[in-house]
């Protein structure tokens, strides 16, 4: 699953997903706290909002796995939740939610 192909596919993917989360208005252009971005909470989901997670933890952790050429992880279900919480927020993230289930497939190839 580490090929060069698959990190070129996933590096692509990022960059569509933070394409997706500008076009939607959900980047935010302020860094975090530093004690936002503390939390023992899945997703930070006592500090942030799934957007903020996606800009400020999930994206830049894959970016730096992959400019390392560290281990990705081997499993991601990110998808089913951004789909639960964009239904509920009024955002038109069909797009967005498309590139991460392709990212949740790619990481999940065996």
């Amino acid at each position: 699953m580490d090929n060069a192909s698959t990190r070129a596919q996933l590096k692509t993917l990022l960059h569509d997903l933070e394409y997706q989360l500008r076009q939607t208005s959900l980047w935010q252009a302020q860094p975090l706290s530093e004690e936002q971005l503390t939390s023992d909470q899945p997703f930070a989901a006592d500090h942030l909002t799934l957007p903020q997670w996606l800009q400020f933890v999930f994206i830049p952790r894959l970016r730096n796995l992959l400019s390392s050429n560290a281990d990705l992880p081997k499993r991601c279900a990110i998808a089913p939740m951004a789909e639960v919480y964009f239904k509920h927020c009024g955002v038109e993230a069909c797009d967005l939610i498309k590139s991460l289930l392709r990212i949740d497939e790619i990481l999940n190839q065996p």
